[in-house]
C-alpha cells in the first residue's frame, strides 16, 4: 500500500474493477432471495445537488448490505425527463429539449458514477423516450376503455408563468408549486381527467398494508382523500326556484347558523345577479371575490374577503332566515361549493362573521358549561338553543337530525372526498402526446394500440405562449380517424410528468420490453418494492399517484397486489447555513467538486454521520474535513500493519483463539468490534442510525490504534487484532465502499467486499459489559451511575447511595426505601 490515502487513485481503480466483474448486476433467480431497493429518480437538471447524493447514499448503503446478507438486489436508476425546464431552456437557448435533457442525462450519469452507487445500469430508463411512454399511452388507452380517462370542460388551475395548468395538488399555498411566489390563477378550458375519485376508498383501506410507511405521509394522504360523513342539506333561497345544497359534517350545529357562504363561481351566483335590485354591484361584487379566491387557498392565512348578495336563505331547521354572502375561502370543486356559517362553532367561521359584525350564536356547550372568550368551540358536546334536540349530545343528534332530514326531504346522510379527479392535460411540447383523435364523423376516437406510440415530432417552435406547442405542427395535428379514414385531428395537450413517474419501478424491472410495459414473471418476482426513498413533498403528489396506478394496474390484470411500496423512508433535507441550497443564495455545495477535493467515500461518509438520515442536514466544512481526517486515519491504520496481517491470512500464525482464551486487553478490543458490527447490522434491519453507526466505527478506530502497544508487546495476540480490523472495514464498507474494497485487498483477500458474508456478531462479545442507570430521589432525577451487568440489587443500592451527587442531596435526611428496576432506573424514597 502507498503510505498515504489517495481516493482518486483508489475509487477509480475500484470502479473499472466492480465495472469489469458487473458487480451490481442482478437478474431474477427464483432460487434466490429478492431485495428491491429504490430512491426516486431525479430530473435531469444539469448537476446533482447534495439532496440527490443524501438520498442515493441512503439506498446505495442499504443496497450493499443486503447485497452481502445474500439477497439477490436490484438497485436500479433512471431520469424522470419530460417536463417544463427543457422548454424553457429551449426558448432561453435555442437548444431543442431533447438535446438538453440528454446532454444533462450525461453529465448527471458520470457524477452518479463518479460516486461509486451499486446501479445496474442496463435497467436504465429515461421517461422522454418513445420506447418508454408508448406505455403512458397504452396504460391511458386501458383507462379510457374503462371510463376512467374521460375529457370535460372544467375550471382549471393556471399557473401565467408556466402559461399551463396545475393539478390540484400542484398549488401550493395557492401559488405554483414550481413558482412558489407566483399566485395561481383560474381559467376554463377542456382537459382530460383520470378518474382517482373511484379509489379513493382503496386508496384509504389499503394504508392498512402501508405499515413500514411513516405516519406522518399517511396523513397527510388521508387529509387529501379527505373522506367525511356528513349530511347534505337544503336551504331554500327566497327569489329563486333552486335551493343551495349545503354539505356539513356538524348538523348538530344547525340553530347556530347565522349565514350560508357561497363560492363565487357558484351555479347560483348568475341566476342570484339576474334577479337581483343591484345586478351591476353584485357582479363586481362577485368579480372582486372570485379574484382572490384560488384552490387550496382555504388552507392558508389569506385575508377573509365576502360580499353580501342581498338575498336569504331559510335555515331546514330553525325556519329562521339568514344572509347569504359570498366568500372567497369557498370553493366550488370543494363539497357543494356552499357552506353553512356557525361562527360559534368553526373558528374560521368566527374570524368572517366577527369581520363582517354577522352575528355569533352557541348551540352547542362543552361538559363544563364553560366557553373560552373569544374563539369558536369545536368540540363535541351537548347541544343548547335547538329546538327539540337541545339536551342530546352531538353524536346522537348527529345521527337524529340527519334521520329526520331525510324523512322530511330537506336533507341527507352521505360521504364526499376532499381529493378531485386528476387533471391530467398540459399545453406543453416535452410531456407524453394524449393519444385521442378528434373526428368530425366519429367525434372522440382513441389511437389504436398498433399506432402507438403517437411520438413527438423533432421540429416544433417553442414560444412558451399558453397554446400547445403542437398545434403549430401541421404534420402532428392532421391525421387519419381509424374508424372511417377521414380526416382527424390529434389532441395537442400532453400528459402530467406524474403519469411518467407513476409506474416507472415497474418498467425497471422489464427495460427492454417491447410487447409490454413489463413481464408479468418479472414484476412478480422482484415486486414488492422492499425500500423506497425519496423527500416528504411527494406524500401527496407522486406516493398518491403511484399507489393509483397500481390499483388501476391491478384490475386490468397486470399486476396481482393492491401496493407497490412495503416500506418507506423520507430523507431530510440538506442545508447551508440554515437554508436550503440555492444558486441565488450563493450557498450551493457542488458535490463534483467536494469528490475532486476529498473523494466519493468522504462525501458519502459526511453526509450519512453529519445527522440523522430523517433529520435535514446543515452542511459543515469543518465536518467534512472531519470525515477526510477520519478515513486517512483508517487508512494509515492498515497500511501500518499490512505486512503483518497479509502474512496472517495464509495462516502463518496458528489457530485463532476462543473466546474463553481471551485476555482482558483482547477481550476489550474484540467486545468493542462486536458492538460496532451488531450496531451497524441492527440498524442496517431496522432503525437507520447510520450516523451512530459511522460514530462507533471511529472509535473502534481510536481503539484499535490505542492496542498498538499491546499488540506489538505480544499481549493482543496478531488474529484478535486482525479480526478488529476485518471487522472495522466491513462495518465501513456501506459507507466508505472504495477505501473499504482497498483496505479488504491490502489485508490478503482477493474477492470484492461486496460478495463477501456479512457477518455475525457474537452475542456475548456484542453485549454491553455496563450499564448506566438514572438515580432518581422523590422520582426526580438527580443522578446517573455505572453498574456491572448482572449486579445484584443490594450492590446497586450501594453504588447509588455512594454517588457523590447523591450524598448532596440527601444531606442527612431518612431513606424510606430504595427502588431497584432492573436494567432501568434507581429510586430514592426520603422521609420528611
Amino acid at each position: 500500500m502507498d503510505a498515504n490515502y489517495d481516493p482518486q487513485q483508489i475509487e477509480a481503480k475500484w470502479q473499472r474493477r466492480w465495472a469489469e466483474l458487473k458487480l451490481f448486476d442482478a437478474d431474477a433467480d427464483p432460487a434466490r432471495r429478492k431485495y428491491y431497493v429504490l430512491e426516486m429518480l431525479p430530473y435531469p437538471s444539469g448537476a446533482l445537488h447534495m439532496g440527490h447524493v443524501r438520498n442515493y447514499t441512503l439506498g446505495d448503503a442499504l443496497a450493499r448490505y443486503m447485497w452481502m446478507k445474500g439477497f439477490n438486489v436490484i438497485h436500479p436508476m433512471g431520469w424522470d425527463a419530460f417536463g417544463l425546464p427543457a422548454e424553457n431552456a429551449a426558448i432561453k437557448h435555442g437548444q431543442p429539449p431533447r438535446d438538453w435533457t440528454f446532454s444533462n442525462i450525461e453529465v448527471m450519469r458520470g457524477q452518479l458514477k463518479r460516486l461509486g452507487f451499486t446501479y445496474d445500469w442496463r435497467r436504465e430508463i429515461a421517461t422522454c423516450t418513445p420506447e418508454y411512454y408508448r406505455w403512458n399511452q397504452w396504460l391511458f388507452l386501458k383507462m379510457y376503455e374503462r371510463g376512467l380517462a374521460y375529457r370535460k370542460k372544467s375550471r382549471v388551475n393556471w399557473c401565467p408563468q408556466c402559461e399551463t395548468v396545475l393539478a390540484n395538488e400542484q398549488v401550493v399555498n395557492g401559488c405554483c408549486w414550481r413558482h412558489e411566489e407566483t399566485p395561481v390563477i383560474e381559467k376554463e378550458l377542456e382537459q382530460w381527467f383520470l378518474k382517482i375519485t373511484e379509489y379513493a376508498d382503496r386508496l384509504l383501506e389499503d394504508m392498512k398494508h402501508l405499515v413500514r410507511w411513516p405516519e406522518r405521509v399517511l396523513t397527510m394522504q388521508r387529509n387529501w382523500i379527505g373522506k367525511s360523513a356528513g349530511a347534505l342539506v337544503q336551504f331554500p333561497v327566497e327569489g329563486c326556484d333552486e335551493p343551495l345544497r349545503v354539505f356539513t359534517t356538524r348538523v348538530d350545529t344547525i340553530f347556530g347558523c347565522t349565514a350560508v357562504f357561497v363560492a363565487p363561481d357558484h351555479p347560483i351566483v348568475e341566476k342570484l345577479i339576474a334577479r337581483s335590485k343591484s345586478p351591476h354591484t353584485l357582479r363586481a361584487d362577485a368579480d372582486r371575490i372570485k379574484a382572490s379566491s384560488a384552490r387550496a387557498r382555504a388552507e392558508v392565512n389569506l385575508e377573509k374577503a365576502g360580499a353580501n348578495t342581498g338575498f336569504m336563505a331559510r335555515n331546514p331547521f330553525s325556519h329562521e332566515l339568514v344572509p347569504v354572502w359570498l366568500a372567497n375561502f369557498v370553493v366550488t370543486e370543494y363539497g357543494t361549493g356552499a357552506v353553512m356559517a356557525v361562527p360559534a362553532h368553526d373558528q374560521r367561521d368566527f374570524e368572517f362573521c366577527t369581520t363582517y359584525a354577522l352575528p355569533i350564536k352557541t348551540v352547542i356547550v362543552p361538559e363544563s358549561k364553560k366557553l373560552k372568550e373569544p374563539e369558536a368551540f369545536v368540540e363535541y358536546g351537548w347541544l343548547v338553543d335547538s329546538g327539540k334536540y337541545s339536551g342530546l349530545g352531538s353524536e346522537d343528534a348527529i345521527q337524529k337530525m340527519t334521520r329526520d332530514a331525510e324523512a322530511q326531504g330537506v336533507g341527507q346522510g352521505t360521504i364526499q372526498y376532499r381529493i378531485k379527479d386528476w387533471g391530467i392535460s398540459r399545453q406543453r411540447y416535452w410531456g407524453t402526446p394524449i393519444p385521442m383523435l378528434y373526428c368530425d364523423r366519429c367525434g372522440l376516437v382513441p389511437v389504436p394500440e398498433e399506432d402507438l406510440p403517437v411520438v413527438l415530432p423533432p421540429a416544433v417552435k417553442l414560444t412558451g405562449q399558453g397554446r400547445s406547442p403542437l398545434e403549430t405542427v401541421p404534420e402532428f395535428v392532421d391525421a387519419s380517424c381509424p374508424r372511417c379514414g377521414g380526416h382527424a385531428r390529434r389532441e395537442t395537450d400532453t400528459m402530467d410528468t406524474f403519469v411518467d413517474s407513476s409506474w416507472y419501478f415497474y418498467r425497471y424491472t422489464d427495460p427492454q420490453n417491447a410487447t409490454a410495459p413489463f413481464s408479468q414473471d418479472a414484476v412478480r418476482y422482484w415486486f414488492p418494492v422492499d425500500q423506497y426513498i425519496g423527500g416528504i413533498e411527494h406524500a401527496i403528489l407522486h406516493l398518491i399517484y403511484m399507489r393509483f396506478f397500481t390499483k388501476v394496474m391491478q384490475d386490468i390484470g397486470l399486476v396481482d397486489f393492491s401496493e407497490p411500496v412495503a416500506r418507506l423512508f423520507t430523507q431530510g433535507m440538506v442545508l447551508k447555513d440554515g437554508s436550503a441550497m440555492s444558486k441565488s443564495k450563493g450557498n450551493v455545495v457542488d458535490p463534483t467538486e467536494m469528490c475532486e477535493k476529498y473523494g466519493a467515500d468522504t462525501v458519502r461518509l459526511y453526509m450519512m454521520f453529519a445527522a440523522p438520515p430523517e433529520k435535514d442536514l446543515d452542511w459543515s466544512d469543518a465536518g467534512i474535513e472531519g470525515a477526510w481526517r477520519f478515513l486517512n486515519r483508517a487508512y494509515r491504520l492498515v497500511a501500518k500493519h499490512q505486512v503483518t496481517l497479509e502474512v496472517l491470512k495464509v495462516g502463518s500464525s496458528g489457530p485463532a483463539p476462543t473466546p474463553q482464551s481471551l485476555n482482558g486487553e483482547e477481550r476489550q478490543l474484540l467486545r468493542k468490534a462486536h458492538q460496532v458490527l451488531r450496531h451497524v447490522t441492527e440498524d442496517m434491519e431496522f432503525r437507520w442510525h447510520y450516523n451512530t453507526d459511522i460514530a462507533m466505527c471511529m472509535e473502534l478506530a481510536n481503539a484499535l490504534a490505542e492496542s498498538e502497544g499491546a499488540f506489538a508487546a505480544g499481549k493482543i495476540c496478531e488474529q484478535v487484532f486482525r479480526a478488529a480490523v476485518e471487522l472495522l472495514v466491513i462495518s465501513l464498507s456501506p459507507f466508505a465502499p472504495h477505501l473499504a474494497d482497498e483496505l479488504w485487498e491490502a489485508l490478503g483477500h482477493s474477492e470484492p467486499i461486496l460478495r463477501v458474508p456479512w457477518p455475525a456478531y457474537d452475542p456475548g462479545l456484542a453485549a454491553e459489559e455496563e450499564l448506566e442507570l438514572p438515580v432518581q430521589i422523590n422520582g426526580k432525577t438527580r443522578a446517573h451511575v455505572r453498574v456491572a451487568v448482572g449486579a445484584s440489587e443490594e450492590e446497586i443500592r450501594q453504588l447509588a447511595l455512594a454517588d457523590e451527587k447523591v450524598m448532596r442531596h440527601l444531606n442527612g435526611k431518612k431513606v424510606v426505601k430504595i427502588i431497584v428496576v432492573p436494567q432501568k432506573l434507581v429510586n430514592i424514597v426520603l422521609g420528611d
